[in-house]
């Protein structure tokens, strides 16, 4: 019992330090879906995220965000849900060359063990960068996920690893 104690402690310490954003999100806005009387509210929030290997590119991700005491204080379990879309917002450029796929940025959904993820995908045959959202949880994740893609002038083959 202890041994599976510690086992389980181990695991949410590596699971917290493993997988840390690489860019910090600006909160672009939120909007209110449920009253909570104690709390902050339930409610969908709106973030962007630049994408710190690709110059020019920015994702907007929405999500909801559980209310109440114990989501102000961070204990409860958002939904799955979240939407995504990138856009170029301006000169598109790439200060080193990009995996065929790897996760941009990653953020927590609950104290331990879900994290909501954005994993950016390159299709050198259509020249484009393709982002996918979904969230994981330690034990099983959720089917539902969000993509959209981001075209770079074919002037400019996106250069891979």
């Amino acid at each position: 019992m202890m041994r599976a104690t510690l086992r389980m402690a181990a695991l949410a310490a590596l699971t917290l330090l493993a997988g840390t954003a690489v860019a910090a999100p600006d909160k672009i806005g939120t909007v209110d879906t449920a009253f909570k009387l104690l709390g902050r509210d339930h409610d969908i929030i709106v973030e962007a995220y630049d994408d710190p290997a690709v110059a020019g590119v920015t994702c907007y991700v929405s999500r909801a965000r559980t209310g109440g005491i114990k989501g102000s204080l961070g204990l409860a379990e958002d939904r799955s849900e979240a939407s995504i879309a990138c856009r170029q917002t301006g000169p598109v450029s790439f200060p080193a060359p990009l995996r065929k796929q790897e996760e941009v940025f990653s953020e927590r959904l609950s104290i331990l063990f879900k994290r909501l993820r954005v994993v950016r995908m390159v299709d050198p045959a259509r020249n484009t960068l393709v982002y996918l959202t979904y969230s994981e949880k330690l034990v099983d994740g959720s089917p539902q996920n969000s993509v959209t893609a981001v075209p770079v002038d074919r002037a400019m083959p996106i250069p891979l690893k």
